[in-house]
């Protein structure tokens, strides 16, 4: 199923899902790995520019996710769900699609302040342009520690989404992981008809 419907996420909501998400762990990973004091500058210079397209990858997948969310028929909740799970459940999800977007785009803000100028080799095919911002080191540094906060925050959000998918899953039984996965759980055999 391409489409979503009121009960099941579409196959194209799964895959963003899906992808967004291992590519986010993966710039988390590199983002760590780059900024350690003791990294060859030649290596450095290299990942820095993976993870800047990596990163504007998932800019531009998250803001597909975004408009898909929008347009697209709304998932209802597992009927099993308590009123405040609906809520935290909602409030996690508009986080996520948010901080998908913006971690990204204050990585593009801290390549288009840096008074470096360095560009942004987009999987050296082409040139990512800067965006029209004042460069200084003060913006650099600011834009930095904003970056920095929004992806650690994603981190956490990510932690917290995937602890009560587990959660779910393993102690309530309900479909909450596999309506992600495509699927639906067999009900036990004693409902089965």
């Amino acid at each position: 199923m391409l489409r979503g419907s009121g009960n099941a996420y579409g196959f194209f909501a799964i895959l963003l899902h899906w992808l967004i998400a291992l590519l986010i762990l993966a710039l988390l990973t590199l983002g760590y790995i780059m900024t350690r004091p003791d990294i060859d500058p030649t290596l450095q210079f290299s990942l820095f520019q993976w993870h800047k397209s990596f990163g504007m990858l998932v800019l531009a997948l998250a803001l597909v996710r975004a408009v898909q969310w929008c347009m697209s028929v709304k998932v209802a909740p597992v009927a099993t769900l308590s009123a405040l799970e609906r809520l935290l459940s909602s409030i996690t999800h508009k986080l996520l699609l948010v901080l998908g977007v913006l971690v990204p785009l204050a990585g593009w803000v801290i390549a288009s302040v840096s008074p470096l100028g360095i560009p942004t080799f987009m999987f050296d095919l082409f040139v990512v342009p800067h965006l029209p911002l004042a460069q200084s080191e003060g913006a650099e540094t600011l834009w930095s520690e904003v970056h920095a906060t929004l992806a650690y925050t994603l981190l956490c959000l990510i932690v917290l989404h995937a602890l009560a998918a587990f959660y779910h899953h393993l102690w309530r039984g309900d479909d909450v992981l596999m309506r992600m996965l495509g699927r639906r759980r067999s009900p036990p055999l004693e409902k089965r008809s």
